[in-house]
């Protein structure tokens, strides 16, 4: 993954607090998700063993693992004679984005429509969309504070939110979910999470149509996703997504 797509993943994606060492940043918030709570490396700085060591101490203190974002094989290799294990491999994905994408009517029409049938819109998450990417990502994590605190990531840049009804469980919330942020060019697609009883039915799909169709003059759109995942991945290349790079994790043991 090139830095520019590391650059954009980071601030859609934005951490609590953050503390710059030569070209690096570490990112805190809390433990919830690696994205947040990993160290963005698009450098090299002048002493990376001086530099890995601050990066320790700096997660130490604040009572986690350090991790690593990683995309450049110099610091894999770093890390890895560190004893760092590999975790998370995943996949850097972009789709051009046309004016009108087929199927969508354009983007937004009126307050809450998608132009997407059984879309709708929001520019904040509600109680339900919390719910239903929460119960699909945020099973790792533990009560109500880490909760609150995936919340402030989400909020912390501005974003649209997409959910779909499951048709078969209406009064059930959501049965599927996204959010998609618009920078410049480029339109992150992020909290892509179905409920595993509303799988198969095309919710998923919905959602990536209308959050496309947000992209107000951008040109494209890049996701990231995990190579495990098989699923997903098929759906983004049915819509047009094709791998651009990739990354993974490393944490010190």
């Amino acid at each position: 993954m090139s830095t520019g797509y590391a650059m954009l993943v980071a601030s859609a994606w934005p951490a609590l607090e953050e503390a710059a060492r030569g070209p690096w940043t570490f990112r805190y918030a809390r433990g919830v998700t690696k994205r947040a709570n990993s160290v963005l490396a698009p450098g090299v700085p002048d002493d990376v063993d001086a530099a890995v060591d601050a990066a320790e101490d700096f997660y130490a203190a604040r009572g986690l693992p350090c991790v690593f974002t990683v995309t450049d094989e110099d610091l894999d290799r770093e890390l890895a004679g560190r004893g760092y294990r590999v975790a998370d491999p995943t996949l850097l994905m972009t789709a051009p984005l046309p004016a009108s994408r087929p199927g969508t009517g354009g983007g937004r029409d009126e307050p809450g429509g998608s132009g997407v049938p059984g879309v709708e819109l929001a520019d904040a998450p509600d109680a339900a969309w919390v719910g239903t990417w929460w119960a699909v990502d945020g099973g790792r994590h533990a009560g109500e504070d880490a909760r609150r605190v995936g919340e402030r990531i989400l909020t912390g840049v501005p974003a649209v939110y997409a959910s779909a009804r499951d048709p078969e469980s209406p009064g059930d919330g959501p049965g599927a979910v996204g959010r998609a942020v618009r920078q410049g060019d480029s339109l992150g697609v992020y909290c892509m999470a179905t409920r595993p009883e509303a799988r198969r039915k095309g919710l998923a799909r919905r959602v990536l149509r209308a959050l496309m169709a947000c992209g107000d003059g951008a040109r494209e759109a890049y996701l990231a996703v995990t190579e495990a995942n098989a699923g997903a991945r098929a759906l983004y290349e049915s819509e047009g997504f094709t791998v651009r790079g990739g990354y993974h994790y490393r944490v010190k043991p």
